[in-house]
């Protein structure tokens, strides 16, 4: 009788596995569509990518699935996949180099220096731990995480310039700049240019339309928006914005979430990278964007249910 029930749920197993690779197959080719250029790079990567925050804290399965749904992702084309030093205290990173092995050269990976850590030579040394977390010879792009009130902006783009001409990572980037901080470090830069800024950016805070992303896509710089569905705020189905968004998502044979996903990436400069903590959350934002897209009629009901602020409000981050 074990015997029996040891079999089957190796078979279980099995199916469920045989199942995803079929998925991604059938998804692959679409997902392929999903490019576009990033920023001023010659790069086109996948509007939607791969986010890592927290992906090691849920309980004693968050590993295992947090590497299936990494390996999915790749499977599917979500090939753009962003960690930090500071998630889990080096943990994701750890998990990401586990996810990726033997797949180094289909990714695009990104990582972040912690403020506190972001003078010159703390930025260099903290380079070189996630490199070695992550067990690769490079990273596609380097961030500084937030603005920092220890160390000066010129301490932190010298490093990462020197990063740059060591081979360690290819691009520079900021996130939770605003256009003044973003302005400073653009100044900052003697050879080379910012590539990205990574910013909040969901339905219920869309303030970076106003003048962050005007700038950026005048300057060249790829916004990356993270926690595309809030902090555990995304409008219930019951809520005068779900219902909006329920509504949206039955007449296109979606789901809330990837109309919300469709209508953050409607701009050719924006990207996504909502967190990639399971395998269904993988699927369903595999879905959000490529063969479909909002009406305009769709973009006007989300616009009014989710305004833009009336005015400039301070950039805010989580």
């Amino acid at each position: 009788m074990l015997f029996d029930r040891v079999q089957l749920l190796r078979l279980r197993i099995t199916v469920k596995k045989l199942s995803l690779l079929i998925y991604a197959h059938n998804q692959r080719d679409l997902i392929k569509l999903l490019r576009r250029k990033f920023g001023w790079t010659d790069l086109d990567l996948p509007v939607i990518g791969m986010g890592t925050w927290k992906i090691e804290s849920r309980g004693r399965d968050a590993q295992p699935t947090a590497i299936e749904a990494l390996r999915l992702g790749l499977d599917l084309g979500m090939n753009h996949i962003d960690t930090a030093e500071m998630y889990g205290n080096g943990q994701a990173e750890q998990l990401v180099a586990e996810a990726v092995d033997g797949q180094r050269e289909q990714v695009f990976l990104v990582s972040k220096v912690l403020p506190s850590n972001a003078s010159y030579e703390g930025t260099l040394k903290a380079c070189e731990r996630s490199l070695k977390r992550l067990k690769i010879d490079f990273l596609d792009l380097y961030l500084l995480h937030w603005p920092s009130s220890q160390h000066g902006i010129e301490e932190t783009m010298r490093a990462m310039e020197k990063l740059v001409d060591e081979g360690m990572i290819r691009f520079i980037g900021v996130s939770n700049f605003d256009v003044e901080q973003l302005r400073e470090a653009q100044h900052a830069l003697m050879k080379y240019r910012i590539a990205c800024n990574q910013v909040l950016y969901h339905l219920a805070y869309r303030g970076i339309e106003r003048d962050l992303l005007p700038y950026c896509a005048e300057n060249g710089i790829a916004i990356v928006g993270y926690s595309p569905f809030g902090h555990g705020n995304f409008p219930s189905s019951h809520s005068r914005g779900g219902r909006v968004l329920a509504e949206i998502a039955k007449r296109h044979n979606r789901t809330m979430r990837q109309v919300a996903l469709n209508f953050l990436t409607r701009d050719s400069n924006l990207f996504t990278i909502p967190k990639a903590g399971n395998p269904d959350h993988i699927r369903d934002n595999s879905g959000a964007v490529g063969i479909w897209k909002l009406t305009d009629e769709d973009i006007a009901a989300i616009d009014r249910i989710f305004p833009l602020p009336p005015t400039d409000k301070p950039l805010e981050m989580i």
